[in-house]
């Protein structure tokens, strides 16, 4: 696989700097992380029972991403908050599918903490992200 950088942007903070002043640029395991949380807390486009619409986090791509923000407050599954991001996770060219990724969803007091355990599928290593939605 090509060496390939993103813009350094973790969710939630504020795009990353290089030490010239540019924009700074993430690869490797730090990139595919970046790009897992992205896509589990950016929300897709959602059609509600009353027929009312909510809008996708990416406009241009409206089926992107998890919408785990969306279930804060709500009485939630954990297993199926686990299936979601196991089906989302593994459309990141980053995460191997083999070994399966490990998930770990727990509520929390207006949230819920979530931990990933998964295979680096560039290097093979052992990979963890663990953060909280709320």
């Amino acid at each position: 696989m090509p060496n390939l950088n993103d813009i350094d942007h973790l969710w939630g903070s504020d795009t990353a700097v290089s030490a010239t002043a540019d924009l700074g640029t993430v690869e490797g395991t730090s990139r595919g992380q970046q790009r897992v949380i992205r896509r589990l807390m950016t929300n897709p486009r959602a059609v509600l029972p009353d027929g009312s619409v909510l809008p996708a986090g990416y406009p241009f791509h409206p089926e992107y991403g998890a919408g785990l923000p969306r279930y804060v407050g709500l009485a939630v599954d954990p297993s199926e908050i686990v299936a979601l991001i196991r089906g989302q996770i593994l459309l990141e060219d980053s995460v191997a599918r083999v070994p399966q990724p490990q998930i770990t969803v727990t509520p929390i007091t207006g949230g819920l903490s979530i931990s990933i355990k998964y295979t680096d599928a560039a290097t093979s290593t052992p990979a963890t992200l663990s953060f909280n939605v709320n």
